[in-house]
């Protein structure tokens, strides 16, 4: 259940009004009260003629009419109540009910005071009611609306545990201010898919992602396309910045601007200043139209941020209010991934972006954390360009997303150990996304890296079996080796013939405590192996399918079109080949 609250400087009747017409989309059906502050407040009905409303609208006006010239200039409370399109449908009875539960507890008419504020509780579909009110008292006092949104959500919350319906997690009031109705409706008339509002907030947290000094962030803003207005101080000091997208003006045709703050709390000049001021090393930035000529650099940048954040993750698991700091780094990177990933994982790396944001802000302060390494490894994926998604890029994109599927959930433990349900559930949701993310990167890679498992030596394959069961704790069959573990007996086999010890590699990558939360063991440890091994993302293709081909003779009147494998020629310093015996 969603509690909305809007306060209003005009009078009852354009509210009173609205709520009783068809709605915008003639989408307000059956229109009557529920419930109101005396119980007989003349009821309108559906549709009803313009004096019929405003009977209901002068008697709600009358405390602030007798008021005269002393009346507040913000006149009107109003509260939209919703509920989740999963519960039940509530009855008229429970509508009231609930309508009675939320001006008590945000002061608007405590039970049982007769002088309280008046108000009505008007539904005109299945799934909400509005609750409007005037905000002087019938004793000529003004309400007190003191904390009247936290106490209103503290209520539903109550509410849903009462009446069996979904019971939504309690914010601490760090969440970034939701579009409003108005500016929904906006976007749905355009047909734009999201606000503008969601549209800069992204815009601005790629823009400060690894970002060195403020004159980067502001130029980046500038280069995605934003427009950019700085505030300055009598001195000439900047103060603070406003966006807005090109095109979105309101009704006097003035661009609709945005504060960095309305974005995000984190995303005041001030905020980001001080982000920055614990940034990477200001190394240059290359413009967008500038060629990029080291093509290995996205892969470079992706297998480097791998690392960072297999660190961040021993951090969170550490447990302290320090670790939290670690959050706001693994946030730039997503951040950084998800504006240089290639179309095939863009999408759900977006929506883990999006999600993650809400894990990033809570109230607890790290003053002495370092988060250096995850803001330079979110710069050096910027700087590195956009990944081709094949090839060696394709397998580092699998590599870090892989390791950030850890993050998203040693977050959600740091935050559940402190209470934060809606951090918590934010960062299980960045986990789905990134597993969904996952499963389209590692295709191809993983397929080319178990192929290579397949074409190993028998007794090459049931050695690596036998290591890897011993190492992860699983029984090991003489009779033969399980397929599942094709992909890591490969990287074994490779990283053995890179003159490593493979039993020493894998017991490495398997000391470390989080592997427990994922859930596919066998790829987290591939690619762990594959970077701590300095091995490449996407192995060389194996020799039996890299043999050359030899043609046969065709029968009478047909094309010659079969082939039959051949052996290659080994070469004579092949290193597979075993050395002659003295």
């Amino acid at each position: 259940m969603i509690p909305k609250i809007r306060i209003g400087t005009d009078r009852s009747f354009p509210l009173v009004n609205y709520l009783f017409g068809p709605g915008k989309h003639e989408e307000h059906t059956n229109q009557h009260l529920v419930a109101s502050w005396n119980d007989y407040a003349p009821d309108p009905g559906p549709n009803p003629e313009s004096h019929q409303v405003a009977k209901l609208a002068d008697q709600l006006d009358q405390p602030v009419k007798a008021l005269g010239d002393r009346a507040p200039a913000k006149k009107i409370w109003h509260c939209s109540v919703r509920t989740a399109p999963e519960d039940r449908q509530l009855d008229d009875t429970e509508w009231a009910a609930i309508a009675r539960r939320i001006v008590h507890a945000t002061g608007i008419a405590p039970e049982g005071d007769t002088a309280a504020c008046r108000w009505v509780a008007v539904r005109h579909a299945p799934d909400h009611i509005h609750i409007a009110a005037t905000l002087v008292r019938q004793d000529g006092r003004l309400a007190n609306l003191s904390f009247d949104r936290p106490k209103a959500q503290a209520e539903a919350r109550r509410i849903e545990k009462d009446y069996g319906l979904r019971q939504l997690t309690p914010g601490d009031g760090t969440a970034a201010q939701t579009p409003t109705s108005q500016e929904r409706w906006k976007a749905e008339r355009t047909g734009r898919t999201e606000t503008p509002r969601e549209t800069l907030r992204r815009a601005v947290r790629q823009a400060v992602a690894g970002a060195a000094t403020e004159q980067e962030f502001l130029t980046r803003l500038r280069e995605a396309g934003l427009r950019v207005k700085l505030r300055h101080a009598p001195s000439g000091d900047v103060l603070g910045y406003n966006v807005a997208l090109p095109g979105d003006r309101n009704a006097n045709q003035e661009p609709i601007w945005f504060s960095g703050s309305k974005l995000g709390l984190d995303l005041s000049l001030p905020r980001i200043r001080r982000r920055l001021a614990d940034g990477p090393a200001n190394t240059p930035s290359p413009r967008p139209s500038e060629p990029r000529t080291d093509r290995s650099a996205p892969a470079r940048s992706r297998r480097e941020a791998a690392a960072v954040a297999e660190r961040a993750v021993a951090v969170l698991d550490e447990g302290d209010d320090e670790a939290g700091a670690q959050l706001v780094g693994a946030g730039e990177l997503l951040d950084a991934l998800a504006q240089t990933s290639p179309a095939t994982t863009r999408a759900e790396l977006r929506d883990a972006a999006r999600a993650f944001e809400r894990a990033t802000r809570s109230h607890v302060r790290a003053e002495n954390a370092d988060i250096r390494a995850l803001r330079s490894a979110a710069r050096g994926i910027v700087h590195a360009g956009g990944a081709l998604g094949r090839g060696e890029d394709g397998g580092t994109t699998a590599m870090v997303v892989s390791t950030l599927v850890l993050v998203a959930l040693a977050a959600a433990r740091w935050h559940s150990a402190r209470g934060h349900a809606q951090q918590a559930a934010a960062s299980r949701e960045t986990a789905d996304h990134l597993r969904a993310a996952y499963q389209q990167a590692a295709t191809t890679p993983m397929r080319a890296i178990r192929d290579n498992g397949r074409a190993l030596p028998e007794p090459e394959r049931r050695r690596h079996e036998a290591t890897i069961r011993a190492a992860i704790g699983e029984p090991y069959d003489q009779r033969g080796t399980s397929r599942k573990h094709d992909a890591l007996a490969a990287t074994l086999a490779e990283a053995e013939k890179a003159g490593l010890d493979p039993k020493a590699l894998l017991e490495e990558a398997t000391s470390w405590r989080e592997l427990d939360t994922a859930r596919d063991t066998t790829d987290v440890l591939v690619w762990r192996i594959r970077r701590i091994a300095h091995l490449p993302a996407i192995p060389a293709q194996p020799a039996a399918t890299k043999a050359g081909t030899a043609r046969t003779k065709p029968a009478p009147g047909r094309a010659d079109t079969r082939t039959v494998p051949t052996t290659p020629a080994r070469p004579a310093t092949d290193p597979s080949r075993p050395a002659p015996r003295r």
